[in-house]
C-alpha cells in the first residue's frame, strides 16, 4: 500500500516546492485567522499557481465565512477544502468544490455515524480532541479506535512526527497521513530535513531505526 502524505500548514512558496521535491502528494493551507500557520487567500493563491501538476493544494477552514471560501476557491479549480470546524454536512457540500471533513477524536465519536453525515465526503480525516483548539494539538490519539471497514478513505492526523509516522501507517494502514507540527524548525516554518524523512518513513522508504 502506498501511503498519500499530505504537508500541511504551508506559509511560503519555498517550503511547498521543497515537500513536493521530497514527494508531497498534496499540500495544505490554512484560512484560519487564529492559526500561527494562518495565510491569505492571496498569497496561497500565488504559490499553488506555481506548483506542478499531480500536486493537490488542500484548503483548511475553521467555520469559516462564505465569503473567505469564496475569495480563495475563485482564484484557483486547483482546490479541496478540508472542513476543520463544526460545519454541517450541507455547509461542505454547498461550495461544489471536493471536500474532506475532519473528525477529532473526542472519546463519544462514532465514526460509522459520521461518515454517513458526511456521505459526500471524498474522505474523512481523524485528529486528535482537545478542547478548544480545532487542530494542530500535535498529540495523537489512540488509533485502536478507528473501526477498518469505514466506508470513505482515512486520513490519519493528530501528533505525527519521523519518529512514529511507520508505526502509525503499519498500525492504520490509512489511505494518507497529514502533518504539521511535527516537520516543523518552528510554527510555520518547515524543516526540509523533518518533511524528507517524515515522507520517506511514511511511504516505508526507509528502515525504520
Amino acid at each position: 500500500m502506498n501511503c498519500r502524505v499530505k504537508i500541511c500548514g504551508i506559509t511560503s512558496l519555498e517550503d511547498a516546492l521543497h515537500a513536493v521535491n521530497a514527494g508531497a502528494d498534496a499540500l495544505g493551507f490554512v484560512f484560519y485567522d487564529k492559526s500561527p500557520r494562518y495565510i491569505s487567500p492571496e498569497a496561497a493563491n500565488a504559490i499553488i499557481a506555481l506548483l506542478p501538476p499531480f500536486v493537490v493544494p488542500i484548503a483548511l477552514f475553521v467555520n469559516a465565512d462564505e465569503s473567505l471560501v469564496n475569495a480563495l476557491i475563485s482564484g484557483s479549480k486547483r482546490w479541496i477544502i478540508q472542513f476543520h470546524g463544526d460545519e454541517s454536512p450541507e455547509s461542505c457540500a454547498k461550495y461544489a468544490v471536493p471536500f474532506y471533513k475532519a473528525i477529532r477524536m473526542k472519546p463519544e465519536v462514532d465514526l460509522q455515524v459520521e461518515v454517513e453525515r458526511y456521505s459526500e465526503a471524498l474522505a474523512i480525516l481523524l485528529d486528535a480532541y482537545k478542547l478548544g483548539v480545532p487542530g494542530g494539538t500535535g498529540e495523537t490519539f489512540d488509533w485502536h479506535l478507528i473501526p477498518e471497514n469505514l466506508a470513505k478513505p482515512v486520513i490519519l492526523a493528530g501528533g505525527l512526527t519521523v519518529d512514529n509516522v511507520a508505526e502509525a501507517v503499519q498500525a492504520v494502514r490509512p489511505y494518507a497521513v497529514d502533518v504539521s507540527g511535527g516537520v516543523e524548525k518552528e510554527k510555520g516554518l518547515k524543516d526540509p530535513d523533518k518533511v524528507a524523512l517524515f515522507i520517506k518513513r511514511a511511504k516505508g522508504l526507509l528502515p525504520v531505526l
